[in-house]
């Protein structure tokens, strides 16, 4: 018997609710016709932006919830279909590389600029070191890289105790917090 997947959501280590599809995986009981009845697709689904932008009023009418999963490279914009991105359940922001920080500033445009308030989940290769960095930015979610250890990652949100800059979950500068104290 497998052992459910397990990620960190809210500095915590629980079971993935979600399933991960990939840009050519199949959608179980996708239609290329209108629904009569909502889509007996059980099960919480992550699927590709290209995917949600060609099928998005259909798996909107699923049973199990479904959520987007954008590329570094994607336009977080594009979510912004009737404002749909602040009511997706779940935005998973891929990492392809360990340097590439193009998901940190989805992140924070999500966040800041389009209000979304569901679960931010980092994908890909995301590492123990990007955890704070990747929290401060907005994301409460993280598959980590498969074989790193969930249980030494949560370490790495308490590392430091403050930091400088203003960010998502610390709109006011650290030299203003100072001042005010």
């Amino acid at each position: 018997m497998s052992q459910a997947k397990r990620i960190i959501l809210d500095r915590q280590i629980v079971a993935d609710a979600w399933q991960l599809m990939g840009e050519n995986d199949a959608l179980p009981g996708l239609p290329d016709g209108p629904l009569d009845a909502p889509l007996q697709t059980p099960g919480n689904l992550i699927v590709p932006l290209a995917v949600w932008l060609q099928h998005h009023a259909t798996l909107a009418q699923r049973t199990g919830k479904t959520g987007v999963w954008l590329k570094g490279s994607d336009d977080p914009a594009q979510l912004q279909l009737n404002g749909a991105a602040i009511k997706l359940p779940l935005i998973a922001i891929e990492f392809a590389q360990f340097v590439d920080g193009r998901g940190s500033s989805i992140g924070r445009l999500l966040r800041q600029r389009y209000g979304f308030t569901g679960e931010l989940r980092a994908i890909g290769d995301v590492l123990r070191d990007q955890l704070l960095a990747l929290t401060r930015c907005g994301f409460n979610a993280f598959a980590l890289k498969e074989g790193k250890s969930l249980e030494d990652a949560l370490n790495a949100f308490d590392e430091f105790s403050g930091a400088y800059q203003n960010t998502v979950d610390q709109p006011v500068p650290y030299y203003r917090r100072r001042l005010a104290a």
